[in-house]
């Protein structure tokens, strides 16, 4: 009985010893971690190069900061990557003067001219047989998602005719992007007829859009300018991916303004002109102004109440103020932005904003910007101004843009049309 006991108080002694021994191993190891987790998370905060990367560091830096919140991480997260940036506009507003700001960064941006307008007229003349231009917000937004991705495979899809092998001649514009008409993508000038591709003074053959994914992959920066979309919310998935640092600025003209511009420039408003002489407005004028103007200010409203999935990512910019000064509003955009403004847009501002003549070109973007910004006042007929004003009030007051009570008010230059306002 006796050796019984010995072995089992000789037992229980050993467990008792091998506790001991672990609680001493466990307060040794948590103390050599906690000397090693500084060194870890500050190795982990300087080591992101892709999401990945980043939700560790998120994850691993945690619990010792219960003060961060989500946001902040988010912000993290996306420090040092690709700038994404969707400058948003309508028709004759001066988005393309203004996407110049972007084009002309220099090497380290990819820049975009109305992509989306293959969507448009695709969907739109399918529309009638499948009543498919509700779907236009969701389709924009998801062509978007796949260019700031560098993915131009969404696109091709809307290219007429299709593209072969990825090669296509028919990209809208091509021209009016630096980085695709930069040399190592123009392929050989087959036909003369692709001589209208000519850039930079280089003319360059069928677009290879896989040479302009890796071209695209290889910039530091993307902007994408486009006047098609309006339906907002459809871009919060867009904004909230992680894979994106999305910045949108919202360009605004006076009401006023773009109808003048859109008169002189496009056939089918030319009927507008029998409305100062015989009173009789277009057909679906109402639709037409009130319509486009409801968008833009509804548009505007979503931005400056800066909901969670906006906030820090939204930017007005009035034409108005960027004609007076040009150099000033485009370093806000560039410091908006988070890019450096680089001395590229400096000189092209200076060379592209003090032309003394109009060189006829109604799609140009060299011009007096100071002068250009008051021009229409002298080609609307004050009965038009009048009906803008009447169907645009709302959007005008928004956007702080006065109202004319009679004909001599309109053309008098000493008084400016443009409250003193600013949009946060």
């Amino acid at each position: 009985m006796k050796f019984k006991y010995a072995i089992v108080f000789i037992f229980i002694m050993a467990l008792v010893i091998i506790e001991k021994e672990s609680n001493i191993i466990s307060r040794v190891s948590e103390k050599m971690m906690q000397r090693q987790m500084p060194q870890q998370t500050t190795q982990a905060s300087l080591d992101y190069s892709n999401t990945t990367q980043a939700s560790l560091t998120i994850n691993a830096t945690k619990g010792s900061s219960s003060k961060r919140t989500e946001e902040q991480s988010k912000d993290e997260l996306k420090n040092g990557r690709r700038k994404h940036i969707l400058l948003m506009a309508t028709t004759r507003s001066g988005s393309s003067f203004v996407g110049q700001f972007f084009n002309q960064h220099g090497e380290n941006m990819f820049y975009l001219f109305e992509p989306l307008w293959h969507v448009e007229r695709m969907v739109m003349n399918k529309s009638a047989e499948t009543n498919t231009s509700s779907l236009l917000p969701t389709i924009y937004r998801d062509v978007l998602k796949g260019l700031f991705l560098c993915d131009f495979s969404p696109l091709e899809k809307f290219i007429s005719p299709p593209p072969q092998d990825h090669v296509t001649p028919e990209l809208f514009r091509r021209h009016s992007s630096l980085s695709l008409c930069e040399e190592h993508v123009c392929t050989p000038v087959i036909k003369d007829v692709y001589e209208r591709y000519r850039c930079k003074n280089r003319p360059c053959g069928p677009l290879n859009l896989t040479l302009a994914s890796q071209l695209c992959l290889s910039k530091q920066h993307q902007a994408i300018k486009t006047v098609r979309v309006q339906k907002w919310q459809t871009l919060q998935p867009l904004v909230e991916d992680p894979r994106l640092d999305i910045k949108i600025i919202q360009l605004v003209r006076d009401p006023r303004a773009i109808l003048a511009s859109r008169i002189l420039a496009f056939p089918k408003y030319q009927t507008w002109n029998g409305f100062a002489q015989d009173g009789q407005p277009p057909e679906n004028y109402k639709e037409i102004l009130q319509g486009n103007c409801d968008n833009i200010r509804w548009a505007a409203e979503v931005g400056l109440s800066q909901p969670g999935w906006l906030r820090r990512r939204y930017m007005l910019v009035r034409y108005e103020d960027i004609a007076r000064y040009p150099m000033q509003k485009a370093e806000e955009m560039y410091r908006f932005t988070g890019i450096p403004f680089s001395p590229q847009v400096r000189e092209w501002i200076l060379r592209n904003t003090h032309t003394a003549q109009d060189n006829g070109d109604r799609f140009s973007t060299q011009r007096n910007s100071s002068e250009q910004a008051e021009k229409w006042r002298y080609s609307l007929p004050f009965t038009i101004a009048q009906l803008v004003q009447r169907l645009c009030g709302p959007t005008m007051k928004l956007f702080g843009y006065r109202f004319v009570d009679d004909a001599k008010t309109l053309v008098n230059k000493s008084i400016s049309l443009c409250e003193d306002r600013t949009f946060q």
